[in-house]
């Protein structure tokens, strides 16, 4: 399944930098990542959101040249049985409010949500639930749509409003791919499907936050 990568900072950070650590980790996965990747970032001067989808991995594309920023959130792809491999498919996925990635593995699903993949399905059917709390939103739809999979092998996603990150982490098996970590450090807060060097700390099992 996917990897996610999300950091915000007080002060601007270079892209590059970020993106370079989590292309090894990928590229290392036991899992393969390399069905394309995309990535959101917010830019300093206009504060609108820019982005880059790739279907080369990311471990094999040029990361350089993406300049700096405060909001960072990186998507790499393992696409589920190997289907839909077009980079039209390649979070992250906007709303024109809303930036969302997905890392996970649902059976049996029983939602009516329009969508090209999975994933989409998801970003879509929380979408609905939310009435200015995006939280509670994605808390109510993540829940129904667990409710109605025959199976969750993973359930971890992130959407971004504003500055805002809200996170669901739940998993059934394998907490050793599909734990989310988290760092702090200063005034900058990461989150990451693995860590990426020293300080970071597993999430539990069933988060739902927002930082």
């Amino acid at each position: 399944m996917c990897r996610l990568l999300i950091t915000r900072a007080d002060v601007s950070f270079s892209i590059s930098e970020r993106l370079a650590p989590f292309a090894e980790m990928c590229r290392a996965s036991k899992e393969y990542q390399g069905h394309g990747w995309g990535m959101a970032w917010l830019d300093g001067e206009t504060g609108r959101w820019c982005f880059h989808h790739e279907i080369t991995p990311i471990w094999e594309d040029e990361l350089g040249g993406f300049g700096r920023t405060r909001l960072l959130v990186v998507h790499a792809r393992s696409a589920f049985r190997n289907e839909g491999i077009v980079v039209d498919n390649n979070m992250p996925f906007y709303d024109g409010r809303r930036v969302f990635i997905f890392n996970g593995e649902l059976h049996g699903v029983r939602i009516r949500s329009e969508g090209r993949i999975g994933a989409e399905k998801i970003f879509n059917f929380i979408r609905r639930f939310d009435r200015g709390d995006l939280q509670a939103a994605l808390a109510k739809g993540s829940r129904i749509i667990r409710y109605r999979s025959d199976y969750v092998r993973a359930f971890n996603l992130v959407m971004v409003d504003g500055d805002r990150i809200h996170l669901a982490s739940h998993f059934s098996e394998d907490p050793e791919y599909f734990t989310m970590y988290r760092r702090e450090r200063g005034n900058e807060i990461s989150f990451c499907s693995q860590p990426l060097g020293d300080h970071w700390s597993p999430l539990e099992n069933g988060t739902e936050l927002v930082a």
